[in-house]
């Protein structure tokens, strides 16, 4: 028997990527039965998440927002240690965790948001490509690692930012084979994406 409001949160479960109604509805049911901590602790942490995490304001990571400061920055670029001349360009926050886990980037981060892809009427004028141009210029970027996916879409971009980096003088690289054609870097092994790294290759 269905409520009104296990229907409803099901739903609300089911629009999760990767999540279905059965699925979804087997999550409601477990909140439901489990220790009500979890439940409420779960509800509170939701209820807050867009007001405590937020994209970084120079490079599209996940960040903790800090009342205190007047921009929110994630902690790879609140790192001093990082080489900020090196700059490693990714389409989704997802890819920049998969390439973090591999524990082989010693730089920074881009997160495009996107890929060039016509289909779904994604153009270059979509791209934040004036406020990646405007990183390369104010943190003295030497080597750009273009990291997006082994797919049409994914080399369609390495090649539009090619073409519109190169007259800035920088070294661009693109990570090396060992990530397979037509996949997400988010399901690369630590030991795949540290070789796809470390086997760059200039472009």
């Amino acid at each position: 028997m269905n409520t009104g409001k296990l229907t409803r949160l099901t739903k609300l479960l089911a629009r999760l990527p990767g999540v279905g109604e059965k699925t979804a509805q087997r999550y409601v049911l477990f909140l439901l039965t489990a220790d009500e901590v979890v439940a409420r602790e779960l509800g509170r942490e939701l209820s807050a998440l867009r007001d405590n995490l937020q994209p970084c304001a120079r490079c599209g990571n996940i960040a903790e927002v800090d009342p205190e400061r007047a921009e929110t920055i994630c902690s790879i670029c609140a790192d001093s240690k990082r080489d900020a001349s090196l700059l490693c360009v990714v389409a989704r926050v997802h890819d920049l965790m998969a390439i973090e886990r591999a524990g082989t980037m010693r730089g920074r981060y881009f997160v495009l948001g996107k890929l060039l892809s016509p289909l779904e009427g994604v153009g270059p004028e979509q791209l934040p490509l004036g406020k990646l141009t405007a990183r390369i210029e104010t943190d003295g970027v030497r080597e750009i690692i273009v990291a997006t996916p082994p797919s049409v879409d994914g080399e369609a971009t390495a090649l539009f930012l090619k073409r519109e980096l190169e007259p800035f003088g920088v070294s661009l690289t693109r990570i090396a084979s060992g990530v397979p054609h037509g996949g997400d870097l988010e399901f690369a092994d630590p030991i795949t994406m540290g070789r796809a790294l470390s086997g760059r290759q200039r472009i």
